[in-house]
């Protein structure tokens, strides 16, 4: 019977089992692994054979589950799977690794059983199939809900940490602003003078704080985008009206090119006007009093580039590579939470395009937006006008 053949060859199933184990690239048994999983596993392999040997189906069953999956089953394979499972995950193995760990076990019995010439009844087979479907149905379950709950508390732990930076700086701007509006209502200084420029810049900090925040919950939540087709050549006069504030406030010069009139876009205007928003901010502030900010657009083919060059101290290669990346702030200004540019890039991938840097140090910044151009319509293009009807 093979629960006597398990029991007469357990510690040489074992050696076979841990050998599979060492085998694998990049992966020695732990003593956890070999104690608590195919061991234990062996051991009610055993007892579920014993007991249906002597027709006692039922605490088989107790023991090893049944051939139906039911969830509710609370037998002792699911529940040292489960455990051996989770703990595998812990131990920073894969599932595949999880799978691996019974399937082992199998091929040692087929093997051994093979050279030594034992023959099993298709029953006892069955019996071996149930136990160790059972087995690995619980110790993948186990493994993928315990990797679920740990994905799930890395990402709340990345919310709260977001949310902690955005309140900061909410308070930050808000807290300026509320300072130099109180000066200014006692009347000992007037609202045109650097006071004044101190609430322009707190407004304006709020401002693109909750522009590149809305954006980001955009595209984070999986919401639609609302497309249109608009003229370039006004979006980039809105985008000017707009950003001439700041760098008037910071003293930085800023010059828009000419853009032809006829150039058409489709995509979702909020989401592109946030992005060109914060390449704008982020251009002015490394620019600095003095510098020089030129917003252009190039056309190539069935692309448009729209493009932001600054004059500041530029990025090197590592810098460069990294800089849409969360959370990454390069240069010596670390004002804002670093999270500009990673949203910038999202909402223009959403768009269907590209965000870009080039930059060497000492040479400024050339930040390129890369988006499909929509051909404008020519008047023969136009749809025919519905006639008038005569009364």
């Amino acid at each position: 019977m093979m629960h006597n053949f398990l029991i007469a060859n357990r510690h040489e199933l074992e050696r076979r089992c841990r050998e599979k184990v060492a085998a694998r690239p990049d992966r020695s048994p732990n003593t956890q692994q070999l104690e608590q999983g195919i061991p234990m596993f062996l051991d009610q392999l055993i007892r579920t054979l014993q007991a249906e040997s002597k027709g006692d189906l039922t605490r088989g069953l107790a023991v090893s589950g049944p051939a139906t999956g039911a969830p509710d089953r609370q037998a002792e394979v699911g529940v040292s799977a489960a455990m051996h499972g989770a703990d595998l995950l812990t131990l920073g193995y894969s599932i595949n690794e999880v799978v691996h760990d019974y399937g082992d076990l199998c091929q040692a019995v087929s093997d051994l059983s093979i050279e030594l010439n034992e023959k099993f009844d298709i029953a006892e087979f069955r019996t071996l199939n149930r136990c160790l479907d059972n087995g690995i149905a619980d110790a993948v379950t186990a493994f993928s809900d315990r990797r679920d709950l740990i994905i799930a508390d890395e990402q709340a732990l990345e919310s709260n940490e977001r949310l902690g930076f955005f309140a900061h700086e909410l308070r930050n701007h808000l807290s300026t602003a509320f300072l130099a509006l109180a000066a200014i209502k006692s009347g000992s200084v007037g609202l045109a003078g650097p006071t004044g420029g101190v609430l322009d810049r707190s407004l304006v900090g709020l401002r693109g704080l909750i522009d590149r925040s809305l954006a980001q919950v955009r595209i984070g939540s999986g919401m639609t985008l609302q497309r249109s087709v608009f003229s370039l050549a006004s979006f980039i006069g809105e985008m000017k009206y707009s950003a001439s504030l700041e760098a008037t406030l910071l003293k930085c010069g800023f010059h828009v090119e000419h853009i032809s009139a006829f150039l058409m876009i489709d995509a979702d205007k909020d989401l592109l006007f946030s992005a060109l928003g914060n390449l704008l901010q982020n251009a002015f502030k490394f620019s600095g009093k003095g510098g020089m900010v030129v917003l252009s657009v190039d056309i190539g083919g069935d692309r448009i580039k729209i493009k932001v060059k600054d004059s500041g101290p530029g990025l090197s290669v590592e810098a460069a590579r990294d800089v849409f990346l969360p959370f990454t702030q390069s240069g010596v200004n670390k004002s804002g939470l670093g999270l500009g540019l990673s949203i910038a890039r999202r909402s223009v991938e959403a768009n269907g395009g590209l965000l870009t840097v080039d930059s060497e140090p000492g040479q400024g910044c050339l930040f390129t937006i890369d988006l499909p151009r929509r051909p404008a319509l020519s008047e023969t293009d136009k749809p025919p006008a519905r006639p008038v009807e005569q009364r």
